[in-house]
């Protein structure tokens, strides 16, 4: 099997590892931090927007199975894509939303897949994902990995009370049921 990675930051991690953790030739999905200055930031250290980090997750798989095409099409439709200050509940820099690629053929999906989205009309407002280049990604804590497997009351909990699942109901249907 060919790996790849590919990295996104869509607001809070837990809930984005769930679509992509279900889907054929994912081979993991980790969550983490990346993007900022401090190494081997904490949760808490993230959280007090300190550190420069956006919650991400890294997700490994096999393109031969799931393309970097359709994991950012995927990407997509787990987060409100005009939101530059956070997502949903969660507000602050650390939880705003970016791609990050890890080679050029990435970055060029990354950029027609936003050019379609803003074109499409599909939103009112701008599209406020950046696509940036792909830094140190830094595992999260332990009790933060698979978070819907571990405690799935209280993530289905969080995923309706953010309003996460209500916009994507919304503007993209049961993609993710």
């Amino acid at each position: 099997m060919k790996k790849e990675i590919a990295t996104f930051a869509g607001g809070c991690f837990w809930c984005m590892v769930k679509p992509f953790d279900q889907q054929p030739g994912i081979e993991e999905v980790v969550s983490g931090y990346t993007g900022g200055h401090v190494e081997n930031p904490t949760y808490e250290q993230v959280c007090s927007e300190t550190t420069g980090h956006l919650e991400a997750v890294q997700i490994t798989f096999d393109p031969e199975v799931y393309p970097y095409k359709k994991l950012v099409e995927t990407y997509w439709t787990l987060i409100d894509p005009t939101d530059p200050g956070g997502q949903f509940y969660d507000r602050g820099e650390s939880y705003t939303t970016a791609i990050f690629y890890h080679n050029e053929e990435q970055k060029r999906i990354a950029e027609e897949s936003k050019e379609q989205l803003e074109k499409s009309g599909k939103f009112n407002k701008p599209i406020a994902v950046k696509i940036l280049p792909a830094k140190t990604f830094y595992h999260a804590e332990d009790y933060h990995q698979y978070y819907y497997k571990k405690n799935p009351m209280h993530y289905e909990r969080y995923h309706i009370g953010s309003g996460r699942a209500a916009f994507i109901q919304q503007n993209w249907g049961n993609k993710h049921e």
